[in-house]
C-alpha cells in the first residue's frame, strides 16, 4: 500500500515539471503573425496623409477647345476645360503667361510678342499640378495699312513730288510694299511707316498693300494718280505788234491738251483754229501758252478752258484781255 501512494506522488511530481517547462518554452518562443496584437495592425494601416489624398482626388486641368488655334502677339485666346483651380497658368514653350479664370472651367490670356512658330500649350494650376501639352501656331503680326500721305498725286508730279508714305502698324524692314499686286522697290522707315516712290503709271486709282509673309498681307489702300487739268491762274505774257501770248499755269496739262476760247477749240487733235494764227504751246504739264492775235486792243472778257485727250476737263475761267 505505501508503494502505490509513493508511484503516485512521483507521478504528480513529474507532471507539475512537465507543465512547468512547456510554460516556460511556449514564452520564449517568438510569437506568429497571427498572434501579435492587434494594435500593430492598426498602424499599419492607418490613413495616407490628408494632402495626398487630396492630390489624388483632384484631376490634372484639363483642355477641351481652344479659340482661336493660331493667334498673332497681342490678340486675346480663349480656352474652355475643367480643373482650372482658383488660379492657373498658361505656357507657351517655356514662357509663362499669366490667365484669367472664369468659373473654374474658362480661362483667357493675350499672346505675349513672341516670334512666329509652333509652341507646346499647356496649362500649370497654382498647386503645381500641370496638365496635357498641345500645339499653338503664333502667328507673324499681321501689318496693318490705315493711310497713304499723300493718297492723291498729281500725273505730272515730278522728284519728290512723287514720294508717298505708307502709314499704319507692324512694319519691319522685311516688309514688302505691293502696288497694284507687285513687289515696288520701298524705304523702312519705321514699325509705323514705309516710304515709296509713285511708279510712272496711267492716271486713276491704284492699289498699295503691306505684305509680312505670303499669307500675311495688309488689306488694300487706294491711291489716285489726278489726270484732270486744273487751272491755277492766267497772266499776260510777252506782247507782240499785233498779238500777245496768254501764259496758262496749272496742273494735268498734257501734250495734246486743247484750249477752248468761249466754246471753241484751239490746239489739241482736231482742234479748229479761232483764226489763222491763234495757236497753243504745250511747255509742260504745269504750262500752255496761248498765242492770242486779237481783233481789236479793247480788253474783253471770255472765257477758257483745258480739255485733255481722255475728255477730263478743267474748270471754265474768266478772262478779261484783248
Amino acid at each position: 500500500m505505501l508503494n502505490i501512494q509513493r508511484v503516485t506522488v512521483i507521478k504528480m511530481r513529474s507532471s507539475c515539471l512537465l507543465l512547468a517547462a512547456i510554460a516556460c518554452l511556449a514564452w520564449s518562443v517568438p510569437l506568429s503573425a497571427a498572434e501579435r496584437p492587434q494594435r500593430s495592425k492598426a498602424v499599419a494601416a492607418s490613413a495616407p496623409p490628408v494632402v495626398a489624398q487630396a492630390a489624388a482626388q483632384v484631376p490634372p486641368p484639363a483642355i477641351l477647345s481652344i479659340i482661336p488655334a493660331q493667334a498673332e502677339p497681342g490678340e486675346r485666346v480663349m480656352i474652355f476645360g475643367s480643373a482650372f483651380g482658383d488660379s492657373v497658368s498658361a505656357f507657351l514653350g517655356s514662357v509663362e503667361i499669366p490667365s484669367r479664370v472664369i468659373d473654374g472651367r474658362q480661362l483667357e490670356f493675350i499672346i505675349p510678342s513672341l516670334k512666329p512658330g509652333l509652341y507646346a500649350l499647356y496649362l500649370r494650376r497654382g498647386d503645381g499640378v500641370t496638365g496635357r501639352t498641345y500645339n499653338f501656331t503664333v502667328l507673324p503680326l499681321r501689318p496693318v495699312l490705315d493711310e497713304l500721305s499723300p493718297d492723291r498725286v498729281s500725273s505730272c508730279a515730278q522728284g519728290r513730288e512723287r514720294d508717298i508714305t505708307a502709314l499704319g502698324r507692324n512694319f519691319s524692314e522685311g516688309s514688302l510694299l505691293l502696288f497694284d499686286g507687285a513687289v515696288i522697290r520701298s524705304r523702312f522707315i519705321s514699325p509705323e511707316a514705309i516710304g515709296f516712290t509713285l511708279p510712272q503709271v496711267a492716271g486713276g486709282l491704284h492699289q498699295v498693300m503691306v505684305r509680312n509673309s505670303p499669307e500675311n498681307t495688309s488689306v488694300a489702300v487706294g491711291v489716285t494718280i489726278e489726270t484732270k487739268p486744273e487751272i491755277s491762274q492766267v497772266t499776260v505774257g510777252r506782247e507782240n505788234v499785233n498779238s500777245y501770248e496768254l501764259i496758262i499755269e496749272g496742273k494735268n496739262f498734257q501734250q495734246n491738251s486743247s484750249l477752248y476760247v468761249d466754246g471753241q477749240r484751239i490746239g489739241g487733235r482736231g482742234g479748229a483754229e479761232a483764226s489763222a494764227r491763234d495757236r497753243l504751246v504745250f511747255v509742260d504739264c504745269t504750262r500752255l501758252i496761248y498765242q492770242r492775235y486779237p481783233y481789236s486792243p479793247v480788253n474783253k472778257d471770255f472765257r477758257i478752258q483745258v480739255l485733255n485727250p481722255g475728255g477730263e476737263a478743267s474748270q471754265i475761267v474768266n478772262v478779261t484781255a484783248p
